[in-house]
């Protein structure tokens, strides 16, 4: 079992407060996010963000293991993802992430490049997040 860890700190109100987020990795530490960087185009990060580079990441990682098992070992996977948010309401949800791949693999059909990015897709951890159950455990200070 892996477990992997960030840390939110929130400080004020929805839209005036800020926060901060550090991931157990030290590659995210005290990183701003507040209203403005979700909303607008503040400095900092969000979670959607976060999200689409999580999502980009664990996909072109796990086509990269299917790729190389198949025998096709790519040079490069470049993929963008974006995620989609709409408001309903007064609240925010996200509607759909996009991924958009471009893959340099040599002596593979587009066929079987298809396959595999598909297979790939609904097998990376991130996908199947979405499909997950959450728990919480709320305490007050």
């Amino acid at each position: 079992m892996l477990k992997r860890e960030a840390h939110a700190i929130w400080s004020g109100t929805g839209k005036e407060g800020k926060g901060v987020l550090t991931t157990q990795s030290g590659t995210l530490k005290d990183t701003p996010y507040s209203f403005h960087t979700r909303f607008e185009d503040g400095k900092g990060t969000n979670p959607e963000e976060l999200i689409a580079a999580a999502h980009a990441g664990c996909f072109d990682m796990a086509l990269s293991f299917m790729l190389t098992g198949a025998g096709f070992p790519p040079q490069e996977l470049n993929t963008k993802a974006t995620v989609i948010m709409e408001q309903e309401g007064v609240h925010w949800t996200v509607t759909e992430i996009k991924l958009a791949l471009v893959g340099k693999v040599s002596n593979i059909s587009n066929d079987k490049f298809q396959e595999l990015a598909k297979q790939a897709k609904e097998g990376c951890p991130i996908s199947k997040l979405f499909k997950a159950k959450i728990t919480l455990d709320a305490k007050l200070a």
